[in-house]
């Protein structure tokens, strides 16, 4: 009977395995990489979302913790317990595009969640974690427009406004290491009477879009920094944080009362700055 070459097994059932498929990457070291720990969060936080109910499976012996058991995952996926169990434990496991959308198919995920894992699983590595700057160019096409205007780096850090974008949200005001979209709306008390019964759902629809870019940045010191910040300035933020909900960047609309400039309606749309994915041009357009 021929041998098999030494680090190779056949699959269990026919199911992907970390040594089934050639040139898979695999490290038995848990946490294995900040992008493969995000990974496996997500994978953890999306199946403890889903109930045996809602699948139509039969309840066994009575569950000790809410959601779907590993095992349960792997079945709907085709992949082997173990195999999942290291992808759930961030060790440094790529699984293939088939099984990624086997994966987003077993845990019910939808279209922004399935786009985001993809992304956590992909190989391609992010590019360095270098200072920010806004171009020339940029800075004056903000400046010349009347709408309300800002750029923000990949972190969300407020780095160029116009004049219109400050009579609202007074940037100017703050100190250079306040200037950050999301630390205003969950810190910040004048940001938080601006966007008045509307707060909470923005702001946690802001922290699920937050999230989105920060596993995409995994790695990145600055992030930390803020994270630790957040967790200790806001109560809501850990909570919302620990559900890793996944929202893409919208464009929607947006209503405030301002303090001197009353009721404004706005809508507003995001757009990437120029060739670096990390700066964004966002512009709010009066209704």
């Amino acid at each position: 009977m021929k041998k098999a070459k030494p680090g190779t097994r056949r699959p269990e059932g026919g199911r992907e395995t970390p040594a089934s498929r050639p040139g898979i990457r695999t490290d038995d070291r848990p946490g294995g990489g900040a992008r493969h720990s995000e990974l496996g969060h997500f994978l953890r936080a999306r199946r403890e979302r889903l109930t045996p109910e809602a699948l139509g499976l039969l309840q066994g012996r009575r569950r000790r913790a809410a959601g779907l058991r590993r095992e349960e995952v792997a079945e709907r996926a085709g992949i082997s317990t173990d195999w999942y169990i290291r992808l759930e434990q961030g060790r440094t496991v790529s699984p293939s595009s088939t099984t990624v959308d086997a994966l987003a198919r077993a845990l019910m995920l939808d279209k922004a969640e399935h786009a985001h894992l993809k992304a956590l699983a992909s190989r391609s590595d992010r590019r360095r974690f270098t200072p920010e700057d806004v171009p020339g160019t940029v800075k004056r096409m903000v400046e010349s427009l009347t709408q309300p205007a800002y750029v923000t780096g990949r972190r969300w850090d407020v780095l160029h406004w116009n004049e219109a974008a400050d009579r609202i949200f007074a940037f100017s005001r703050l100190e250079p290491g306040n200037r950050n979209i999301l630390l205003n709306m969950l810190t910040n008390a004048a940001t938080r009477r601006l966007f008045g019964d509307a707060w909470e759902g923005e702001a946690k629809r802001m922290v699920a879009e937050f999230r989105k870019t920060h596993d995409l940045w995994a790695g990145d010191p600055a992030f930390a920094d803020l994270l630790a910040r957040l967790t200790r300035e806001s109560a809501e933020f850990g909570r919302w944080w620990k559900a890793h909900d996944i929202r893409d960047v919208a464009a929607g609309r947006k209503e405030l009362a301002h303090p001197k400039l009353g009721k404004l309606r706005f809508e507003y749309a995001s757009f990437q700055a120029n060739d670096d994915p990390g700066l964004k041009l966002v512009v709010y357009t009066p209704v």
